[in-house]
């Protein structure tokens, strides 16, 4: 078989598992030029019948979800009659098509970050998921320790000298196509142009599907008063002037940001990032001037959000969109001055052990980047980074989200040795350096009013002393 062939057949790895990418011969990136190969177009159905049974599929993830891709390939494996094709992924947008329970025995999630696609699947057992922290994902693709045989992606058009971007999200899915057999392209003239890591030249996607559809957006949700004021909170109390930025996305993260209008020479290096930033990029507030790395450049692995973000995004040399291998690596974080991590979670006990990927034994995320930005802030070389975790006091349904002991079954994500600032609507709890009495202290001082006796009484019971600073 000729693996230069844009008509090569590639079979299930069982069968041929010595099949790889031989035309990377002087760089293991997807960037320089193969001037004697050239991808195929093709219909989606076309591309998509690469794909057999046990074969094991890379679906991009966020903004850049190829969903005509995932659906035609669903489509096939019904027709087909194809058998424990596996996809890999992190989260990703629209239906999930393959998670649903008439296509059991066909595909099996296997999902590196947990989306709300893919919840029921996982927590009915038809679908998996790894823990695994957001940085050492490529670490799988490029050790072998998982190979991938087929990588549906989205980029934009290729320029005239033939290279496309993977333009929203670049994140894992560099790792991945470096590491899969075939890659399929869907163009799509809505993915913006970005800069960084995410380049890839045409001539190493060996299919190419053109369809022009916008992409899947994200539209920022009214604050509540409780999140309004855990913005103010951090704002005025926690980032100071030439801070450099990580946050996630969600009400909190906007929360904060909505506060920071009247900051100065604010950087960003995060895994991702959404509309919020870009309104302080255009105000002036947002300058990142004062970062040790990648000094005036915007810096992160991939962003959603709506069409605000992706024009900001496509052309635009000041923000570089770099593999999460080098966003979320500790010895980078670290370098950048006043490192601020601004996460969330979902709940937090007595002695500072943060629970952020379930509820109980209901799997809802997975680890993503927060313990890598929590432990790069707090490992900040100048001294002065602050890591957050940020949460309204109580659910929706009043029940506290600081308790005695986290839910049974729950997971930890960030553990108490990790933790240094916690903050609620009431306060701000800093317990780096506290033993398990004062932090019980601190953080039943933030937690709800209405839930501070109980808290105060569980806290007894479980450390045998009164909470006391």
């Amino acid at each position: 078989m000729n693996v230069f062939s844009s008509k090569a057949v590639v079979y299930p790895r069982l069968l041929n598992a010595c099949f790889k990418r031989t035309f990377y011969l002087y760089s293991p990136e997807p960037f320089h030029p193969l001037y004697d190969r050239v991808p195929e177009y093709k219909t989606a159905e076309e591309a998509v019948q690469v794909i057999q049974s046990d074969s094991r599929v890379y679906v991009h993830g966020a903004a850049a979800t190829p969903v005509k891709l995932v659906e035609a390939m669903t489509n096939h494996g019904k027709k087909a009659g194809l058998r424990n094709v596996e996809i890999m992924h992190i989260h990703t947008e629209g239906p999930g098509t393959y998670h649903k329970p008439e296509f059991e025995g066909i595909f099996r999630s296997n999902s590196l970050f947990l989306g709300a696609n893919a919840r029921k699947a996982v927590n009915e057992g038809r679908a998996d998921t790894i823990p695994i922290f957001l940085c050492e994902i490529p670490h799988l693709f490029r050790r072998r320790i998982i190979d991938i045989d087929v990588a549906l992606v989205t980029v934009a058009p290729p320029d005239k000298h033939g290279f496309c971007s993977l333009g929203t999200s670049v994140d894992c899915t560099r790792s991945a196509i470096q590491n899969a057999r075939y890659i399929i392209a869907m163009v799509n003239q809505y993915m913006p142009r970005t800069f960084g890591d995410g380049v890839i030249h045409e001539s190493h996607i060996d299919a190419m599907v053109e369809n022009c559809e916008p992409l899947h957006e994200l539209k920022r949700g009214a604050l509540s008063e409780e999140e309004k004021q855990i913005g103010k909170l951090v704002a005025d109390n926690l980032v100071v002037d030439g801070a450099t930025l990580q946050m996630g996305i969600g009400s909190i993260p906007d929360a904060v940001l909505s506060q920071l209008g009247h900051h100065k020479n604010l950087g960003v290096h995060s895994e991702m990032f959404s509309d919020g930033v870009v309104e302080l990029v255009e105000k002036g507030v947002i300058t990142n001037t004062e970062k040790s790395i990648l000094t005036g450049r915007l810096v992160s692995s991939f962003s959603i959000g709506t069409k605000i973000l992706y024009n900001f995004l496509d052309n635009n040399a000041s923000v570089e969109m770099r593999d999460v291998e080098f966003t979320n690596n500790v010895a980078i974080i670290c370098q950048n001055p006043k490192m601020t991590a601004i996460n969330s979670c979902i709940e937090v006990d007595l002695t500072g052990q943060v629970c952020a990927d379930s509820i109980g034994e209901r799997l809802y995320s997975g680890f993503g980047g927060q313990i890598d930005f929590i432990r790069g802030a707090a490992l900040g070389l100048d001294g002065e980074g602050k890591a957050i975790i940020a949460m309204p006091s109580s659910t929706k349904r009043g029940e506290s989200k600081i308790v005695p002991v986290l839910k049974s079954g729950s997971g930890v994500v960030t553990t108490r040795a990790h933790v240094h600032y916690i903050v609620t609507e009431y306060g701000i709890a800093y317990l780096f350096g506290k033993n398990l009495r004062q932090r019980a202290y601190s953080l039943i001082n933030i937690a709800h009013p209405d839930h501070r006796e109980w808290l105060e009484k569980e806290a007894f019971d479980r450390l045998k002393c009164m909470p006391s600073p």
